[in-house]
């Protein structure tokens, strides 16, 4: 038997894999004001790793707060290139932009996870992963929108290194759950010791 987990989250990547892993889990998306979180935080020059905790830890205080009961894991992704910050491109042209600037440039994706239970938090933690991407043509970038705008409209960046978004990439250094958007390892480590899931 495990304890009754909830994702705080709605992708469906996120609920994949941990689901692919074995776990049961209810997804029970949290409505948080993402835009509003990020934008006070960076007012306040706060650190990409900072935003990333701070909108997971958001969603699950939120969700934790209906079912106190339940594991709540809160999750969030940042890109960040230096100290800028990007979030889901919300258009083509967003994502021309946003994938324009991380050409032939390094940029590191920051993934965290928080869990709560009884309304508190009990864990959390920030995977680092750095990748680059190599001096791809603008007749290749707009081939590559037209193709997959609909997939990574809803990924940080415009892309999705699953799928075609691998192609853009001259390196990448990290946990592969990580670049898609959950420290599973970690987690999983975590639930394991805890008795929360069987190990």
């Amino acid at each position: 038997m495990q304890d009754r987990i909830i994702l705080a989250s709605g992708s469906d990547i996120r609920a994949q894999l941990l689901r692919n892993a074995g776990l049961e889990v209810e997804v029970i998306p949290a409505r948080v004001d993402e835009e509003a979180i990020r934008a006070a935080l960076e007012m306040e020059e706060a650190k990409p790793r900072d935003v990333a905790d701070a909108l997971a830890e958001a969603k699950a205080r939120k969700i934790s707060a209906k079912h106190p009961d339940a594991i709540v894991i809160g999750c969030d992704q940042v890109l960040a290139m230096g100290t800028q910050i990007y979030a889901k491109p919300a258009t083509p042209e967003d994502a021309r932009v946003q994938l324009t600037a991380l050409r032939n440039q390094p940029h590191q994706l920051l993934s965290a996870a928080v869990l709560y239970k009884d309304a508190e938090p009990k864990w959390r933690h920030v995977g680092v992963a750095r990748l680059r991407m190599h001096n791809f043509s603008d007749a290749y970038l707009d081939d590559y929108l037209s193709r997959n705008w609909e997939s990574i409209r809803h990924s940080v960046g415009g892309y999705k290194l699953e799928e075609e978004g691998v192609r853009l990439f001259s390196s990448v250094q990290g946990d592969y759950f990580t670049i898609l958007g959950l420290p599973l390892v970690e987690l999983l480590a975590y639930l394991g010791v805890t008795g929360s899931i069987a190990s």
